[in-house]
């Protein structure tokens, strides 16, 4: 049997393989958002016209410096910070109240909740000042008996006025807000306390509250700094806080509109620090729900100065 000689590729010499360049690294060209920058731009020009209207008016911007810090302002600023405090009390614990009411199984607690929350969220909070403050021509005075006796126009102060008409309004919107909160926390979680032997008192303070302070806190940070402005319906029933007093230098001085702003510069003042208290309370309550928290103004500033200093450019 005779051999064939095979002849063709395999005869040839292996060729030496060069090593591989590898790939090249991708230059990202970032998409250009002409419309971003020609509406900042026009954003920027508005603002510096609203500014430069404003430094053109007859408005006599030096007086504000000059009352800024006045006794009668820092009064009034304690005022509305009380007044607010008091009030939000009132209506936190008027608001669980009403909420559990709500939930109840029974009908005459649930309606009367019901009731209650649709009468205050349905008329403005001024109507409702001025209610309180003029029901001695419906009651001609108020009789607790041993405990207390006295005319309605004696015994409805200003003070007490001004925390009815806000405390009780904001009961209304805190039941709301409770109620939402109650049911965002899941039906087996109540369930498996009950089984456990708690009672319903202890399931709802130890179980659901906290869990659904989560839900609760935002909104109700929000009701704050809208209380902190709402304060400033009181001056219609005599109670002097912030505004009052700044209505009151304006009418002496000869300067109304330069204290208006000087109210304006303090509740952006207390409502600036009022938003970060509410941030770091939601951080706080935050804990657990998420991966991982939202940074805070800090962290955001620190990484963006980071992220000035990388270069720029593809990915290795």
């Amino acid at each position: 049997m005779t051999d064939i000689e095979k002849t063709g590729p395999a005869d040839e010499p292996p060729v030496p393989s060069t090593p591989s360049a590898g790939p090249k690294a991708i230059k990202a060209i970032p998409v250009r958002h002409y419309g971003r920058y020609v509406s900042a731009v026009i954003a920027i020009a508005a603002l510096v016209a609203i500014i430069y209207a404003f430094s053109q008016g007859k408005i006599n911007w030096g007086a504000i410096p000059d009352y800024f810090f006045d006794d009668r302002i820092i009064r009034g600023v304690g005022q509305t910070l009380l007044l607010t405090a008091l009030s939000m009390v009132i209506g936190i614990v008027g608001g669980i109240l009403l909420a559990v009411m709500r939930l109840s199984k029974n009908p005459v607690t649930s309606s009367i909740a019901w009731f209650y929350i649709w009468f205050f969220r349905g008329t403005p909070v001024l109507v409702q000042l001025f209610v309180w403050f003029n029901l001695g021509l419906v009651f001609e005075y108020i009789n607790l008996g041993p405990i207390y006796k006295d005319y309605w126009s004696s015994f409805m102060t200003p003070l007490l006025t001004a925390l009815l008409g806000l405390g009780l309004n904001e009961a209304a919107y805190m039941a709301e807000i409770c109620r939402a909160g109650l049911l965002s926390v899941d039906e087996g979680q109540t369930e498996a306390s009950h089984a456990l032997g708690m009672s319903h008192g202890k399931t709802l303070r130890r179980i659901v509250i906290p869990q659904a302070m989560r839900v609760i806190v935002p909104p109700t940070g929000n009701e704050v700094i809208n209380m902190l402005k709402t304060t400033s319906l009181v001056s219609a029933v005599q109670f002097t806080e912030l505004f009052r007093y700044a209505q009151d230098i304006g009418s002496s001085s000869g300067a109304p509109v330069e204290m208006y702003f000087l109210a304006a510069a303090w509740y952006l003042i207390m409502t600036s620090v009022l938003t970060v208290g509410q941030f770091y309370l939601e951080r706080y309550y935050a804990r657990g729900s998420s991966r991982s928290l939202p940074p805070t103004p800090m962290q955001k500033i620190r990484a963006n100065l980071l992220s000035l200093g990388r270069p720029s450019g593809g990915a290795a």
